[in-house]
């Protein structure tokens, strides 16, 4: 079948398609669940903080699991691996679909996060691999579309399901479609070649699991614990070791799961960087703004959604754009202006006030879509461009792993400046006003976003300085 496929002239967009369905897949479901929070918390008999652990297992398992499967990839092929994402993630699915606890739900989320996993890491991998260096950037501006679209549908979509069918129905929706993507990956993906003929560093792959997981929990629960803390300062100490211990392991093995020399490459490291801090300023105002609208300005859940809409419209619209001109111009210029559009969004939106205009605040979110759209392509086209065909896989694990844990690193650093200055503008002061409540919000959520935008101007002066120093 993928040998008469091959002769067609679109068969490259036949390729793409089966890594688009994963894509999204993983995607909207990232979002979607966050709607049906509040239902599962209730028909399964449990607390805030404990069903909370449903999005969080999922975040840390992606994070903790992107590396070694990217490496798998490289290894026993993409097709064969970015299949088992989808078996995997289908699975999770049916299985969390039928749970009926919210331990059993937390274990299967899991299951799913490793198929997520498997998925964002080689999904990239495998559109590099079979399309030009001159339509990368176009491909991977599509793909930044379908990100987008994804996020957008999923609350959405989530919503309605949940409403019409029951939570149950959000992770029912994911068996069609990753079947659907299955199927696409044995009738379309090409069978892979020269594969390399190495070991699996299954104990560095252990350490920085637990390296990662450490260090996650440290960051999600610091606000909670105390960031001096016996719980925080104990999980940050054992990231680590664990970590220093990795790399000793990694630097005495034949075959390591991660060859740490990609890191010499130039573009390669600040494009990561840049990405990673891209997402921490994006994700001051993605965890933050929906309590500014609901808590301050008393809007809709509706009115929410739409305003909250604009920032991936805008960056669905730009991306592919963004992407096509990267081919022509490269992705310095682009990559530098996007972030320093992001930062003009993000301090557009901390100087809001109590009574701002709905249109002004969509312009903020306009602003940061902008920019995130002409970042995010170009960026993941340098990235992924620069290293060699048999790195692809660890590339694209890399660039996740850049990804999620600036969303982690962002929201962390979001709420503790939030909850600092809350604590500082209501210090001695023993029953607030619901006007001081107010003010006090205000300090924080302006705080930390004015630190968000920090973080992208820092992203745009590291994007200026990638280019005119060796690639390899």
């Amino acid at each position: 079948m993928q040998e008469k496929l091959q002769h067609l002239p679109y068969y490259k967009w036949l390729i793409f398609s089966v890594m688009s369905i994963g894509v999204f897949m993983a995607t909207m479901t990232a979002s979607v669940v966050n709607v049906a929070l509040p239902p599962i918390t209730i028909a399964l008999h449990t607390d805030i903080p404990t069903a909370q652990w449903v999005v969080t297992a999922y975040l840390l398992a992606i994070t903790s699991m992107l590396p070694l499967v990217g490496r798998l990839g490289d290894v026993w092929g993409r097709r064969f691996v970015y299949g088992f994402g989808f078996i995997g993630f289908t699975t999770g699915s049916l299985l969390c679909g039928i749970a009926d606890s919210i331990g059993m739900l937390i274990g299967f989320r899991i299951v799913q996060a490793v198929g997520a996993a498997t998925l964002m890491a080689n999904g990239m991998a495998i559109v590099t691999e079979n399309f030009p260096a001159s339509e990368r950037g176009r491909v991977l501006g599509l793909t930044g579309t379908i990100v987008a679209l994804g996020s957008l549908s999923g609350p959405g979509v989530g919503g309605i399901l949940v409403e019409m069918f029951g939570w149950h129905a959000i992770f029912y929706i994911n068996i069609p479609i990753g079947l659907l993507g299955y199927a696409g990956v044995r009738l379309i993906l090409p069978f892979d070649q020269n594969l390399q003929q190495e070991k699996i560093d299954y104990l560095g792959a252990g350490l920085f699991t637990a390296s990662m997981v450490s260090l996650l929990l440290a960051l999600s629960y610091g606000t909670k614990w105390g960031w001096l803390s016996i719980n925080t300062l104990a999980c940050l100490g054992l990231a680590v070791v664990l970590f220093v211990l990795f790399i000793r392991q990694e630097t005495r093995i034949d075959y390591p799961m991660l060859e740490l020399s990609i890191f010499k490459i130039w573009e390669f490291s600040t494009g990561n960087l840049a990405g990673m801090l891209s997402f921490m300023a994006m994700f001051s105002n993605t965890l933050l703004l929906p309590y500014f609208l609901h808590d301050v300005l008393a809007f809709t859940p509706a009115k929410t959604g739409l305003i909250m809409s604009a920032f991936p419209l805008v960056m669905a619209i730009t991306a592919p754009l963004s992407g096509s001109l990267s081919d022509k111009v490269g992705p310095g210029i682009l990559t530098t202006t996007g972030l320093g559009i992001l930062a003009m969004g993000l301090v557009l939106a901390a100087k809001l006030q109590l009574g701002a205009g709905l249109w002004l605040i969509m312009l903020s979110q306009a602003l940061m879509g902008l920019g995130n759209g002409l970042f995010q392509s170009p960026n993941n086209n340098s990235v992924m461009s620069c290293v060699q065909p048999r790195q692809l896989g660890v590339a694209g694990g890399i660039n996740a792993l850049a990804r999620n844990f600036g969303m982690v690193c962002g929201t962390a650093i979001a709420v503790s400046i939030l909850e600092y200055r809350r604590a500082v503008a209501l210090s001695g002061v023993s029953q607030p006003t619901e006007v001081q409540q107010l003010a006090a919000f205000m300090d924080g959520y302006q705080a930390a976003l004015l630190v968000g935008a920090a973080f992208a101007v820092s992203g745009a002066v590291v994007s200026f300085h990638r280019s005119g120093k060796n690639k390899k």
